[in-house]
């Protein structure tokens, strides 16, 4: 914690901020884990997955999206999302479309819209749940706290 920030909180206030670093960590190295064992035991990768609910929310969105949209939302390169696309595709995941506006690009569209959010990650239906256990005022400095985190997670090595 930078200096000036801790030495203007009182000793409670730093052993609570202390304790919720350590739970981002752990929940951090939680992750890591998830996205180890995924990638060795539980079919599609962490990154497939992430491409996959991308797809379905802008689907359930009423928008198109392309396989650049989808590179750049993962922070991935083309050729990385395009070899995500052909295994999704080739598991009847997904299916391309001419995109009408641009004849060079293609839409990535899912093919089964029955499938819930919940089968291509079972863990975001328990999270859900216990978000929903959280009062109005406690998700909300939940949710802007680990949107922080995430922004300094994503800045990181940039």
């Amino acid at each position: 914690m930078p200096p000036s920030i801790s030495t203007s909180l009182s000793a409670s206030e730093q052993d609570a901020a202390t304790a919720a670093a350590r739970a981002v960590e752990r929940l951090r190295l939680a992750e890591a884990r998830l996205a180890r064992r995924r990638q060795a035991q539980c079919g599609p990768s962490e990154t497939a997955r992430a491409a996959t609910r991308y797809i379905l929310e802008k689907s359930d969105a009423g928008e198109h999206v392309t396989p650049t949209q989808i590179a750049d939302h993962l922070g991935i390169s083309a050729a990385s999302v395009t070899s995500i696309l052909d295994r999704l595709h080739s598991g009847g995941l997904i299916s391309f479309q001419r995109n009408p506006d641009d004849g060079r690009s293609k839409r990535v569209v899912p093919v089964d819209r029955s499938a819930d959010l919940e089968d291509i990650d079972p863990l975001a239906a328990r999270i859900r749940d216990l978000a929903s256990r959280l009062g109005a005022q406690e998700a909300e400095h939940l949710a802007r706290f680990l949107e922080e985190i995430a922004d300094e997670v994503d800045e990181e090595c940039t």
